[in-house]
């Protein structure tokens, strides 16, 4: 009963927090889908009432089957240690693979290319969202057509660069502030659906099949703007882990969900009340009064919606650089109490320019509709496809009870990912296009490092036989502790060889140091470090960080110090190899992607950064290695 009472009001707490951050994309597509459907895509549908109660039905059971069932349900069950997102799926279905190298690459295929689709649907999102809300103002004043472009424009780079403040304070504003629009979408819809309550008949599934029955490739086209309804469904199972399943359930089920419907179906209603409301019929559903405080509202809440997706973007690069398909790139900290919360310059100013050039060369959120879905719909499947792999090796489902549901899934993921597959001229290449470049790139990068990995070690000498032969022959041994980090710990770093061959010296205490990124979350305190003594004051130490952990090097290894191994930060020299890398064109890797590799390598994070080393302690001892 006690527990009870602890818990219950927290949920509500958390459910609101969740509105502000979780729902902000799925939640400003009303402002576009409508509207797209019937006016501005591709493939515009004839406005008449069959059409319009077909496209709602469609609506409807999109949002259900997509979101409340598929991730909902399901995948937001398939947590890593309470993480979600694409990186933690794959992570989570890499699990017990290790004697399987085929399938291990399937599954890492997979995962990058769900990355790469999301990083295009992060460069979309904002674009769209933002410029959809600012071409209210042509509602309001058609004179004002010409500065929707530079308004969306500012108010996006005012977006990037409050990115480095962090979100801890305005992140207290983003609750109420999507409780007002939902709550805003939910009234000007009932308004509307009051004036012709029938509409609600779409509800019923068979206004969508006989939809496609009367009209298949009409139908079938439509739900290349359809999709729009459900963008942003990937970012309740990517925020899982900032708020919790039952949070995120209840916001969306008790609020989001009857919200959305309402607004849709307020939309049909007017539309066949008012043809002429086509132009954007989700601002003709508010009184002339109401319009500019809608639009500002909307405004808003298109940037919360961004910030949501641009913060995902910093967690799943993180997540990707620390499981090793992305360079070190340099991470702040912008809260002392969330560990969550990052901000990556890099990631950051490169989002901007490619949102920028989006809004700049579309022009309007009609135009810029045709290149998204393929990202969404992409990052769907492969969630899919993921998650399939967790049913049956993970959760331990029977084949046929497995076969079944991720069938459901594909059929209707596969539909929408075709059918925004038709928009490739129009736009739709353009995702396409980015998701290609970052593929290659964060795949040369995998590639590379395991080259490079595989070099080092087949030239190291065996730690053992080195020991040996110290103790066989010692050198002077100098006061103090000295740690040279490896990626190989059976073998001995190229720093300690050149340091000896130059310095003719070692540390009367020396620490081989290996860290290691895991396919979970988190690793507590227990399991961070593991040490090993070896002859002459020889240590093997090796650090275990998660994908989200925050590496610290020297607070991590006064771990140690329970083990048997003191070591004193005053007094310790961190040694590091720092390669120079020749590209050859040996077999392993295309030359052109070699290059590649080797500029990706030379922008990388130093490891001083990275793992929080004191610059005045560490050495770097370089050395060339041809690829």
């Amino acid at each position: 009963m006690e527990n009870n009472q602890i818990h219950k009001p927290a949920l509500p707490v958390m459910a609101l927090a969740a509105l502000g951050v979780v729902f902000g994309d799925i939640g400003t597509s009303p402002l576009y889908t409508m509207k797209e459907v019937f006016l501005a895509g591709h493939h515009p549908l004839t406005l008449n009432a069959a059409n319009v109660y077909g496209i709602l039905s469609l609506i409807t059971w999109a949002l259900i089957i997509i979101v409340s069932i598929k991730y909902v349900a399901f995948i937001m069950r398939a947590d890593n240690r309470g993480e979600g997102g694409i990186m933690a799926l794959l992570a989570l279905a890499s699990r017990n693979q290790e004697g399987n190298k085929k399938k291990q690459r399937y599954i890492m295929l997979l995962g990058i290319l769900g990355a790469c689709m999301f990083y295009a649907d992060g460069m979309i999102t904002p674009a769209i969202s933002v410029l959809s809300a600012v071409e209210g103002l042509e509602i309001a004043a058609p004179n004002l057509h010409e500065f929707i472009v530079p308004i969306t424009l500012i108010v996006l780079f005012g977006l990037f660069w409050a990115q480095s403040k962090g979100t801890a304070v305005v992140g207290a504003f983003f609750g109420p502030i999507m409780l007002v629009w939902f709550g805003t979408l939910a009234v000007l819809g009932i308004i509307n659906i009051l004036h012709d309550a029938s509409i609600l008949s779409a509800l019923n599934p068979m206004y969508g099949v006989h939809f496609f029955a009367n009209q298949p490739w009409v139908a079938f086209v439509s739900l290349g703007s359809v999709v729009l309804a459900v963008t942003g469904a990937e970012a309740l199972y990517a925020d899982m882990g900032h708020f919790g399943r039952f949070p995120i359930r209840l916001a969306w089920f008790g609020f989001v969900l009857p919200s959305l419907l309402l607004n849709y179906f307020g939309q049909g209603a007017l539309l066949l009340h008012n043809a002429t409301a086509i132009q954007n019929p989700f601002y003709l559903l508010a009184p002339e009064w109401l319009l500019i405080p809608l639009i500002l509202l909307a405004t808003i809440s298109t940037v919360i919606a961004s910030q949501a997706v641009i913060t995902g973007a910093f967690s799943i690069s993180r997540q990707a650089l620390q499981l090793g398909y992305l360079p070190r790139m340099h991470i702040q900290h912008t809260s002392e109490s969330e560990q969550g919360q990052v901000y990556m310059p890099r990631i950051n100013w490169g989002l901007m320019v490619a949102t920028m050039v989006l809004v700049v060369g579309f022009g309007s959120s009609g135009k810029l509709a045709a290149a998204y879905g393929i990202a969404v719909t992409g990052n769907m499947v492969m969630t899919t496809l993921l998650a399939s792999i967790v049913f049956r090796e993970i959760w331990r489902w029977s084949k046929f009870k497995t076969v079944i549901l991720v069938t459901l899934f594909l059929v209707i993921d596969f539909a929408f990912f075709g059918a925004s597959l038709l928009k490739i001229p129009d736009g739709g290449w353009v995702p396409l296009l980015v998701g290609t470049i970052i593929f290659v790139l964060m795949l040369t990068w995998k590639n590379g490092r395991s080259m490079v990995y595989t070099r080092l070690k087949a030239d190291a000498m065996a730690i053992e036989s080195f020991i040996e032969a110290i103790g066989a022959h010692p050198p002077p041994r100098v006061p103090g502790t000295a740690l040279f980090m490896t990626p190989n710990p059976e073998g001995v770093p190229h720093a300690m060889l050149h340091n000896l061959k130059h310095n003719k010296v070692l540390h009367e205490k020396v620490v081989i140091a290996t860290v290691k990124f895991l396919d979970i979350p988190h690793t507590n305190l227990d399991e961070r470090v593991s040490v090993e003594a070896l002859p002459y004051e020889f240590y093997r130490v090796t650090v275990k960080y998660g994908f989200k952990d925050e590496p610290d090097l020297p607070r991590d290894l006064a771990l140690c110090a329970k083990y048997g191994l003191s070591i004193d930060a005053m007094d310790t020299s961190y040694f590091i190899g720092k390669e120079s890398l020749i590209a050859s064109h040996k077999t392993g890797m295309a030359y052109w992607r070699k290059k590649i590799f080797i500029g990706l390598f030379r922008t990388a994070e130093s490891i001083t950064n990275q793992f929080k080393l004191p610059p005045n302690r560490v050495v770097e001892l370089g050395s060339q290695l041809m690829i």
